[in-house]
């Protein structure tokens, strides 16, 4: 029986995501354990590091399935839509997507991918393709980059993850041009 078999449940979901989405920040992933006090998600961290199935960044700021790995800044920001968009939902399965997507998520039965865009990179849009029950999620390190998106014939919402300085960066959602506060 391999270590992989007998973690629990909660150690092998925090084990799924950070090999799936690469480097997380630590509080991302005490954010995904959304049903868990931080004293047991802190816990639950511990564990997995003692087992040496995950490893933290010397200033504890990073987690990591895979030592060598560093930080992808789209996934980062993508997961940190993630967790604005599902906050205070029942649990959303949520997984890697296909290129130009970061993340694909079900949220009452409708499918949503994140896309992360950044200045330059707007005819990254062109390349999603759209279907029935599917929505995307536009997001760029600011408005200026979304509005000179050309958005794909399907139900889309805009956002920002701007950095203040904090653990935990400012996303605003934004439909049509206008901030919905979210």
């Amino acid at each position: 029986m391999g270590v992989i078999e007998i973690l629990l449940q909660d150690e092998h979901n925090v084990f799924m995501w950070l090999s799936q989405y690469g480097t997380l920040t630590r509080t991302q992933v005490m954010r995904l354990l959304r049903d868990k006090p931080p004293k047991t998600a802190g816990k639950i961290i511990r564990n997995l590091k003692r087992q040496l199935l995950i490893t933290e960044s010397s200033d504890s700021f990073f987690i990591s399935a895979d030592p060598p790995s560093k930080p992808d800044p789209r996934m980062i920001s993508a997961v940190w839509v993630l967790l604005r968009f599902i906050d205070g939902d029942k649990p959303v399965e949520h997984y890697p997507a296909d290129y130009p997507a970061q993340i694909f998520f079900l949220k009452n039965n409708i499918g949503y991918e994140i896309v992360v865009i950044y200045d330059g990179e707007q005819h990254l849009t062109r390349l999603l393709q759209p279907e029935d029950g599917l929505k995307y999620i536009i997001v760029a390190p600011n408005i200026q980059v979304l509005q000179e998106c050309k958005l794909p014939k399907a139900p889309c919402l805009l956002a920002t993850v701007e950095d203040n300085g904090g653990d935990d960066p400012g996303v605003t959602f934004y439909s049509g041009g206008q901030s919905n506060g979210r």
